[in-house]
């Protein structure tokens, strides 16, 4: 019986200590209701400061979140001291550190894609609407979030990429750029005069449209290949990869309807086919008069 009495006690100063801290527990309730409110009003705020500014989106992203995080933690250290008022400032500080270590080793992959998004967003290169290649992903850059970067490839999917994984691996953005180069082999036949055929090349590819000349073209004679003397041509045009596919492809039209007209072959391999007379068996050549 002095268990059961000694369980009764217990749950009744329970439910008398909870009733006692019900008061408590309102205004905490309302403290964190406050920090929702004003977690949101800061950020439009800071929204409007950043928007009169050419700041860039990943980083505007950046800011709202930092805000919202520090509200949401001054929040929380008041709501958890006004429950328990031996708490102090200090203490959940050093609480916060040590389960902030703990969760880091839960955590780690979290924590790593976390760090490397701001370290991303921090960075002034790769923006949103940017084209990327990285481990294979080519696409456009479409959002960068603390974890992770959404990429939309070329044909149309979108491809989550963890930001561990973009800061770690070489990143080459196409598009860093207004134009870059592309380039082309062209073979002509060995009975070329090649300088005339440089000039034709390179009259041909100066009248595409969209080429800028001002930045260069080169034509090189590269190699002694199998059936052809190759030229080696490079040019500057949109960096998008849509802009690259529709350069190439006039300037190899151009080029196509270059040489046609300076009737200079384009040669495909040759293939030579050499027979070798069999001889009879028992029957020698040199005996035949």
């Amino acid at each position: 019986m002095s268990y059961i009495a000694t369980l009764r006690e217990q749950v009744q100063a329970m439910a008398t200590g909870f009733v006692a801290a019900l008061p408590s527990i309102a205004i905490a309730l309302l403290v964190l209701l406050v920090t929702w409110i004003l977690a949101r009003f800061a950020a439009k705020i800071a929204d409007m400061l950043v928007g009169r500014t050419e700041i860039r989106p990943s980083l505007k992203s950046l800011i709202d979140t930092l805000v919202k995080l520090a509200i949401w933690l001054i929040g929380i250290m008041i709501a958890a001291i006004v429950v328990m008022p031996t708490l102090t400032p200090a203490s959940l500080i050093a609480g916060l550190g040590i389960g902030a270590v703990a969760i880091g080793f839960a955590f780690q992959d979290i924590f790593e894609n976390f760090l490397a998004g701001v370290l991303i967003m921090l960075r002034e290169k790769m923006r949103i609407g940017d084209v990327i290649e990285c481990e294979g992903i080519v696409g456009k850059v479409e959002r960068i979030t603390l974890r992770e970067t959404h990429v939309r490839r070329l044909s149309g999917e979108l491809t989550i990429v963890p930001n561990s994984m973009i800061f770690k691996n070489p990143v080459e953005i196409l598009t860093d750029e207004l134009k870059r180069r592309h380039e082309i082999v062209v073979g002509v036949s060995y009975d070329t005069n090649l300088d005339h055929a440089a000039d034709v090349i390179r009259r041909s590819v100066e009248a595409v449209g969209g080429v800028d000349i001002d930045m260069g073209l080169d034509i090189f004679a590269q190699e002694f290949n199998s059936s052809s003397v190759d030229f080696l041509v490079r040019w500057w045009a949109g960096s998008t990869p849509r802009a690259g596919w529709e350069s190439k492809d006039k300037v190899v039209r151009a080029i196509k309807a270059g040489l046609d007209a300076a009737e200079i072959e384009i040669p495909f391999p040759y293939v030579t086919h050499t027979f070798k007379e069999r001889v009879p068996l028992g029957r020698n050549p040199g005996a035949e008069a």
